[in-house]
């Protein structure tokens, strides 16, 4: 039988055609247990492949399409008021989900795309003095359009952190695109796609990722990446500690994806850039002379020695 992560390369490749790269990326970020952004200009298929995901793992799944007049308890939910018995009942919100797709995130206010911050980091909720608990796997892939886009807020920097990687799809190839029209003949291909693993088999895979042996080298190998950013002269802020764990844990589901049992140097190589450059803010100079945050990732990379 398949691998889980076979089979859902399978399925998504399904439904998005021509993006093989970007498909294993979103299931690496998966087996890791991180939350995925997905930024990209509107039509490309950013929110057909969160739902194919979604679709894919046969978890409870709730969509948000984010606006700029949504508040903050129109995700989490909040206490209700019942005339009959004179009292309140907490009603759960949308959050309350295995996976949810944060539809254009970033067309919301600050306000309310700060009340995601505990979810994607804690698995959990405060509302009114309370602490809830998420469901087990709890997941956002987050849609957002560029930020040149009209009506759309930039997200902050404490909550880009929080997503383990940052995905770009683009226009598909040519032949690709051709073959996208002609699937659509017999209605949507997502209306088709059938589940191929469960919650309980995501937790022990991501349970078997989190047990793939990393060497100390490769450890002290990450944490020289990290403080190499934060040297930078062409940054304001480097990576955080936190961006270090999800770097480490994205490198251990490549590994895993790649079918080995340890992670290598290369791991952590292949998923650098889409794992940390969204983390980084620019200085100002850097910034306004065209300097990329890939860019930069990919020149601390090669500068940074790698364990023999």
């Amino acid at each position: 039988m398949a691998s889980m992560a076979e089979r859902l390369r399978d399925n998504l490749n399904s439904v998005i055609r021509g993006k093989p790269a970007e498909v294993d990326l979103l299931i690496t970020a998966f087996l890791g247990g991180g939350n995925v952004l997905l930024t990209d200009v509107p039509g490309v298929g950013k929110t057909t492949l969160a739902k194919a995901m979604a679709a894919s793992i046969k978890g409870e799944f709730r969509r948000i399409q984010f606006t700029p007049d949504l508040l903050p308890a129109d995700i989490l939910g909040g206490s209700i008021y019942n005339p009959k018995e004179g009292t309140f009942a907490f009603r759960k919100g949308p959050i309350f989900t295995n996976v949810l797709l944060a539809d254009e995130i970033n067309r919301a206010s600050p306000r309310t795309q700060s009340s995601l911050l505990e979810a994607m980091a804690e698995g959990q909720v405060s509302i009114e003095g309370e602490t809830h608990q998420l469901p087990d796997p709890f997941w956002v892939i987050a849609t957002q359009n560029p930020v040149e886009s009209h009506g759309t807020y930039p997200l902050p920097e404490a909550q880009l952190d929080r997503f383990a990687a940052q995905l770009a799809l683009g226009y598909p190839p040519e032949d690709e695109e051709v073959e996208i029209l002609s699937s659509h003949d017999n209605g949507s291909p997502l209306a088709k796609l059938e589940p191929v693993t469960d919650p309980e088999e995501v937790l022990r895979v991501q349970a078997e990722v989190r047990a793939l042996h990393v060497d100390e080298d490769l450890s002290r190998y990450i944490v020289a990446i990290l403080r190499e950013t934060r040297q930078e002269p062409r940054t304001a802020l480097g990576v955080s500690p936190r961006g270090g764990i999800t770097l480490y844990r994205v490198a251990q589901a490549r590994a895993h994806l790649q079918g080995r049992a340890a992670v290598l140097p290369d791991d952590v190589k292949a998923v650098a850039v889409q794992t940390l450059a969204h983390r980084l803010v620019l200085e100002t100079k850097a910034r306004y002379s065209g300097v990329t945050k890939a860019a930069v990732i990919r020149d601390v990379v090669a500068r940074v020695k790698v364990p023999v």
